[in-house]
């Protein structure tokens, strides 16, 4: 009974009731009654579980391609609030905040009092030819606004944004609607506007990613899960790409995604320079010849990093959304703007050194604002992907953002 009446204490008043599928008199699951809030041609995707824990996927056919959410609800406790979140370019919620499955983010959050809903990014279900020039960071928005706007008109209950590099960057611009029951955005390293040469540089970027809309290019798949595929499948066996300290010699299919992940910054792309050095921590050291290359991650083993690879789609990146965050970053409003001013929701947003580094113009902006809610912290020694799929983000990063 004293167990009970702490939990009554605890949960919002309108969650009361709101059951993961327990069985418990009176209550319907979660998950049906979110699937009821979205409405239209819906379909469940799939349903799995785990010790107190339950996941849905809903599947929203309101386009060609469709919308994916997910909804997992811890099996034990009423929960206090909600929380949105929002993948990275190229992946979804899958990949970027379930995995690994034992130990992610989404558990963090559900541990402590939250019930989770994701929304993946439409381009993880599309091919190429999908794509065109309006899949930009607006359509991405309205896809968001779509399910929140839903979910809040039929439960009317405070909830929290969460992003991931371009999901932040999405999590910022929905907080900028300032809706009544927003209370918290947190956001897992992304870059606001650049200052100086960072931000001409940007602007060159945009330019060029504008180029590409207008010769009809929609679209690019970086290769990260071919590349992570290989590196598992086939450790041992030669890549394509020449090792620079002997250009007659050629990485591992191993040693090169250890490579690619610890130095991000240093590979072919548009856009990687964005990167302080990479999407993961480590170490590599070429040895004299390719099977004397010694390398490590420092937070998440590859492996980690294959079965997040294995869970996205395709991995496609739409141009359209690349050179709208990109003008983001140039500070250029008249291509895309979020008006920060207008984010009143406390903030707490956390970098990784390695990965978008330490440049908080955009949480700047937001106290200049007139917010004092806003926290920026740098998180030394990870990369961009660790912030998520390291071992002991839970201590190192996560503990940041609640």
């Amino acid at each position: 009974m004293r167990r009970r009446k702490a939990l009554a204490v605890l949960a919002t008043p309108a969650l009361i009731g709101l059951g993961a599928g327990t069985g418990r008199a009176g209550e319907q699951p979660v998950a049906e009654r979110i699937a009821g809030a979205l409405g239209g041609d819906l379909e469940v995707r799939g349903r799995e579980h785990g010790s107190g824990w339950t996941r849905t996927r809903l599947e929203v056919r309101d386009a060609a391609v469709p919308l994916v959410v997910d909804v997992v609800a811890d099996t034990r406790h009423l929960p206090r609030r909600l929380v949105y979140l929002l993948p990275g370019g190229g992946l979804d919620f899958s990949s970027n905040f379930f995995t690994p499955t034992a130990h992610n983010l989404t558990h963090y959050l559900r541990e402590r009092g939250y019930l989770v809903i994701g929304v993946s990014p439409r381009e993880n279900d599309a091919t190429a030819a999908d794509l065109g020039a309006a899949w930009g960071l607006a359509a991405h928005k309205r896809d968001a606004r779509k399910v929140i706007d839903a979910v809040d008109a039929a439960l009317r209950v405070p909830y929290d944004l969460l992003g991931h590099s371009a999901g932040a960057a999405l999590a910022l611009d929905l907080a900028a609607d300032r809706s009544p029951r927003l209370r918290r955005v947190m956001v897992l390293d992304t870059t606001g506007p650049y200052e100086g040469e960072l931000a001409v540089r940007a602007a060159r970027t945009r330019a060029a990613l504008d180029r590409q809309l207008a010769a009809g290019t929609y679209a690019s798949d970086p290769g990260l899960k071919a590349l992570l595929a290989r590196a598992v499948g086939d450790p041992n066996g030669a890549s394509p790409v020449p090792r620079p300290v002997d250009p007659s010699t050629r990485f591992t299919n191993a040693a090169l995604a250890h490579f690619a992940l610890i130095h991000t910054n240093s590979q072919p792309g548009l856009t990687n320079w964005v990167y302080e050095q990479g999407f993961a921590a480590g170490d590599f050291t070429f040895g004299a010849t390719p099977d004397r290359d010694r390398f490590a991650l420092a937070h998440a083993p590859l492996s980690v990093w294959a079965e997040a690879g294995a869970r996205f789609g395709g991995g496609l990146i739409p141009t359209a959304l690349m050179r709208d965050l990109t003008a983001i970053r140039a500070g250029e409003e008249s291509v895309y703007r979020i008006d920060w001013s207008a984010i009143d929701a406390e903030v707490t947003w956390v970098n990784t050194a390695l990965g978008r580094g330490d440049h908080p113009r955009g949480a700047e902006l937001i106290r200049a604002g007139g917010n004092p809610k806003v926290s920026f912290t740098v998180v030394a020694n990870h990369g961009h992907g660790d912030a998520t799929w390291s071992g002991t983000a839970d201590v190192d990063v996560w503990r940041h953002l609640v």
